[in-house]
């Protein structure tokens, strides 16, 4: 934090009157599948509304790939219980409809050929239209089964920080990325049909055409995922509002060749992408972590951020748990808690291009062999033991743990942190190497017949617990109120969309006046 007080213990007192201020709330995507654990080819549910529109269930890149997201909440457990009635509503209307399951990991199902993918459908408004185009770029610029990993994004604000306090955590956060990698990476498999016609370094796994690396954690967050050379051309700095936002400016202004002859149309009139720049708008940036703003209707997130300043941050590397019915866990979200407190606490000096280089090095090795034995990581200015290193990170969280305990009631962060720091003692236990050992044991090495079974265990426990009328019904008026929107917004269109595009990607749009 940018204070004048010199000791973390020191500024974790100034901090704690607000703790109660404090806010997290989740989305979390899950494909829709087949019983048989290929990728569901149905429009998105009509009973669950508009995904365009829905405050709560919504669609990430596939028209199969649900997105579920909570308000903001100021207890892990409030978060979690309205997470719980969301999947609740999902799960019974897949009932009604059918037979198709949520898959639990964040490494995709048996995927169909890469074209018949589907994409998002969001309706004819310009507004709609815009997100299906996206998602027809990033189609053509990455390939659809990319797009296809899922994951779960934890948005998290404490009252009264300034743009520096959010810029200096986040640089932080991803100093110490790979320890969220090594405990909670739970994606060190994935069915064939990911890799089909791609290079990559991975192995099988027995003789069933799983392909893994052996002392992965999340191949989902290395080279396989959530990757690209075009980005890999970007040194996005983080020691300020202005020069992350002078970055990004810059990828989304600048035209790149590849995206160029790719077009904005095609030869029949259909549109390819929203713009030929090296980012076509700032969520394509794949980021660890980011900055966010709520945006006004049709304004851009840059401009947001830079008129009203960061309102919260947004993590984005956590797997989906497929131990967890939700996908992630109420230990879990404490840690991140934890976590986030630690990096703002922390002092935090401005990051260079040979540290965010480094950073890079570290997120790669610790996706790909973060529990090899004697790993190590780039860390100020030399290497240490990635074992060690996160050892050290845990040592640093008790006071934290029990402050959080003293302004919220009870000790849940106390036992969340027992609990996690006894999985870094026994690295057997950690889920990636839980998910390999169910997989060889219990499912003779059949990747795909693991996930089914926990994708099935995750919707019978689910479906089991109570769901009320009143929540049905809530919900049912949300679905009908999100499709009210959608229509009218459709209604209300005049503008040509090839007018609404041009002005919505207009570099002006991305400045504050």
């Amino acid at each position: 934090m940018n204070n004048n007080m010199n000791a973390p213990g020191q500024r974790l007192a100034a901090l704690a009157p607000r703790f109660a201020g404090m806010r997290r709330g989740i989305e979390k995507e899950s494909l829709r599948v087949q019983p048989d654990g290929r990728l569901a080819l149905t429009p998105h549910p009509a009973a669950l509304g508009a995904p365009l529109t829905h405050p709560r269930i919504t669609t990430d890149f596939s028209e199969a790939q649900l997105e579920l997201v909570t308000g903001a909440h100021a207890s892990v457990q409030a978060m979690l219980a309205e997470l719980e009635q969301i999947h609740q509503v999902v799960y019974h209307e897949l009932q009604a409809l059918g037979d198709e399951l949520l898959w639990v990991s964040s490494m995709p199902c048996k995927l169909p050929a890469d074209e018949t993918i589907p994409i998002g459908v969001y309706g004819s408004s310009n507004h709609g239209r815009t997100k299906s185009v996206y998602r027809m770029g990033l189609g053509h610029r990455y390939g659809r089964r990319m797009q296809t990993i899922s994951g779960i994004h934890y948005n998290w604000s404490l009252p009264e920080l300034s743009n520096d306090d959010y810029f200096g955590l986040i640089r932080n956060f991803r100093r110490r990325a790979f320890a969220l990698l090594y405990l909670f990476g739970a994606s060190p498999a994935v069915c064939r049909t990911f890799v089909a016609g791609r290079e990559h370094a991975l192995i099988p796994l027995g003789a069933s055409g799983v392909m893994h690396l052996p002392w992965a954690t999340s191949l989902r967050m290395g080279r396989l995922g959530y990757q690209s050379q075009a980005q890999a051309m970007l040194a996005v700095s983080y020691n300020g509002l202005e020069s992350y936002a002078a970055s990004l400016e810059e990828a989304l202004t600048r035209p790149y060749p590849p995206y160029e002859a790719i077009g904005i149309r095609n030869p029949g009139g259909e549109y390819n992408q929203l713009s030929t720049t090296l980012l076509q708008i700032e969520n394509e940036f794949y980021g660890a972590i980011r900055p966010k703003r709520v945006t006004r209707p049709d304004e851009r997130p840059l401009h947001a951020l830079r008129e009203r300043g960061v309102e919260d941050v947004e993590v984005r590397l956590m797997d989906l748990d497929p131990f967890e019915p939700l996908g992630i866990g109420a230990d879990t979200a404490r840690f991140l808690d934890l976590f986030l407190l630690h990096c703002l606490l922390e002092d935090s000096p401005p990051d260079t291009p040979q540290e965010i280089a480094a950073i890079e090095r570290n997120q790669q090795a610790a996706a790909a062999r973060g529990r090899e034995p004697g790993l190590k990581v780039e860390l100020h200015g030399g290497q240490q033991l990635l074992t060690g290193a996160v050892a050290a990170l845990l040592g640093q969280l008790p006071p934290i743990a029990q402050a959080l305990d003293a302004a919220l009631g009870g000790a849940h962060y106390a036992q969340a942190l027992a609990r996690i720091g006894a999985l870094q003692q026994a690295p057997q236990r950690l889920p990636s190497a839980r998910v390999l050992q169910t997989v060889r044991q219990e499912h003779g090495d059949d990747f795909v017949s693991f996930v089914l079974a926990q994708s099935r265990q995750a919707q019978a426990s689910l479906m089991a617990r109570s769901c009320p009328a009143r929540l049905k019904a809530e919900y049912d008026a949300l679905a009908a109120q999100s499709v009210s929107e959608q229509t009218a917004l459709q209604a209300a269109d005049t503008q040509p969309f090839e007018s609404y595009r041009r002005q919505y990607v207009c570099a002006d749009r991305l400045r504050v006046a």
